[in-house]
């Protein structure tokens, strides 16, 4: 008997519980309370669906309200898709669902996608609506929904056949990548801007020919939204593959391009090491934040001029014999998403199990610097194999030589000429080169510090090319930045 008194009391409790939590009320006074005002989505590429968008409605008041509708107050014609607690907003019916209800307490999920319509402009144009929802009690309210969306062309690969030229004033996105065949050679004038997808990259079979027009050429991923709020995408590395340059090509002139957030930077694979060409001829350009190495070249003849390559997983500049000349440069190694990151620069004479002539190494008015105490890698295998360095007139963060005798004194100062030893303990070193190493926001400027001591200690080079103007001996400071790149 009292095993069924008890559980009759739950039951009658249940009953008044419920019909507590079911009241609804019809009254003004009782509305929605929304996680935000306007729900700012990032920029995203015209007919490519943006990312997937939430915020929270909230019932904050002492009944239930019952929404009679949630909509779009332009309908269909932004692009934007709305999910309300797993219901869509049916276009047939105006972009709008109905009859929700909110208990006391509980709130409802609203999911937000866009995927706009071109535009007509070459610059991103703001796309906004607002989502309105109408009470039972008559009482309206709504939320902005705002984007911004950028006319794009949209190409799922591209093979480039025949020689071709390739300049828009519109974003390039591409999807599965550029191969550049053998016979065949890819020009790319700035103000072009290439987006790629997360697999995607340029293999280059044939030859690259990229040239600045003012500005750079970019290459970066294909997203435009952020990981964090402080943090785009575009500041993530590995967003998508790089620069693959393959056996048979040779003769890749590189001059004023952007390349960042990659797996890799710029590879060079091994082939016939030819002293009269560049394989990569590497000017006036910024090749950072890398999820492997920034350049890394197999017997290749190559040139790195007035160029930055800063902060990658893998090291900043990796010369696996042949030959490379790097000068007025900046190789930064500030790669902040893991402690096991490489060097800033690595130069051996020889790759896995095979030996590799390194013919020469040579560094001149130049910044090698980084986080570690050495970020400088030569690697000898055999030393009956040739391994040939220069460094002259450059800041380089390794320990200064000991000198065990004259002899080893006078062949040192052959490798070595005037160069400033930096170290952990000097008073101006590393990060303080620079005007901003921002590690919280993963943002960067290598433009020279005002108390760097590379200011004032360039030396004069003879003219490498009179074609542009990497070594005429006018700038007075040591690294990159030293001139706009030249326009074709």
């Amino acid at each position: 008997m009292m095993k069924r008194l008890f559980i009759y009391i739950l039951t009658i409790a249940s009953i008044v519980a419920c019909s507590d939590n079911d009241s609804f009320s019809t009254s003004s006074n009782n509305v929605l309370t929304f996680g935000v005002d306007t729900l700012k989505m990032d920029t995203v590429f015209s007919s490519i669906p943006s990312r997937t968008y939430s915020f929270w409605v909230y019932n904050n008041s002492s009944d239930g309200i019952r929404i009679s509708s949630v909509r779009l107050q332009r309908g269909n014609q932004t692009g934007f898709k709305v999910n309300v607690d797993g219901t869509y907003l049916d276009n047939t019916m105006g972009s709008m669902a109905t009859d929700f209800e909110v208990r006391k307490g509980d709130s409802l999920r609203v999911f937000v996608e866009l995927t706009s319509g071109t535009n007509g402009e070459n610059v991103p144009k703001e796309v906004s609506d607002n989502l309105v929802f109408s009470l039972e009690s008559g009482v309206q309210q709504s939320v902005v929904l705002q984007s911004w969306a950028w006319d794009a062309i949209l190409c799922d690969s591209i093979i480039v056949r025949h020689d071709t030229i390739i300049s828009n004033d519109k974003p390039i996105v591409i999807r599965n990548g550029i191969r550049v065949d053998s016979a065949a050679t890819l020009t790319i004038y700035a103000p072009a801007k290439l987006y790629f997808s997360s697999n995607a990259g340029i293999d280059v079979y044939g030859r690259l020919v990229i040239w600045s027009n003012g500005e750079d050429v970019v290459m970066r991923g294909d997203r435009l939204d952020h990981m964090f709020d402080y943090l785009p995408y575009d500041r993530v590395s590995g967003q998508w593959r790089g620069i693959h340059i393959h056996p048979s090509s040779t003769g890749n002139d590189i001059t004023g391009l952007d390349l960042h957030s990659s797996n890799y930077g710029i590879v060079v694979d091994s082939a016939a090491y030819d002293s009269t060409c560049y394989r990569l001829d590497l000017k006036y350009s910024s090749v950072y934040n890398c999820n492997g190495p920034g350049v890394r070249t197999t017997n290749a003849n190559i040139r790195i001029a007035n160029t930055l390559i800063a902060n990658t997983l893998g090291d900043c500049l990796a010369v696996y014999g042949g030959s490379a000349a790097v000068i007025y440069s900046t190789l930064a190694q500030y790669y902040y998403f893991s402690g096991s990151r490489g060097v800033a620069a690595r130069f051996t004479n020889y790759s896995g199990k095979y030996d590799i002539p390194l013919r020469q190494f040579y560094c001149v008015n130049s910044i090698i610097t980084g986080y570690s105490a050495d970020e400088i890698m030569g690697e000898v295998k055999d030393t009956t194999v040739a391994f040939g360095y220069v460094f002259e007139n450059s800041i380089i963060r390794t320990p200064a030589p000991v000198y065990e005798s004259v002899e080893d004194s006078v062949i040192q100062s052959k490798v070595y000429k005037n160069i400033i030893w930096e170290s952990p303990t000097d008073t101006v070193q590393g990060v303080q080169h620079f005007r901003l190493i921002d590690e919280t926001n993963i943002a960067y400027d290598f433009h020279l510090d005002s108390v760097s001591t590379a200011r004032g200690r360039a030396v004069a080079l003879p003219i490498l090319d009179d074609r542009d103007r990497i070594a005429r001996g006018d700038a007075p400071d040591i690294g990159c930045y030293q001139y706009v790149a030249p326009q074709r």
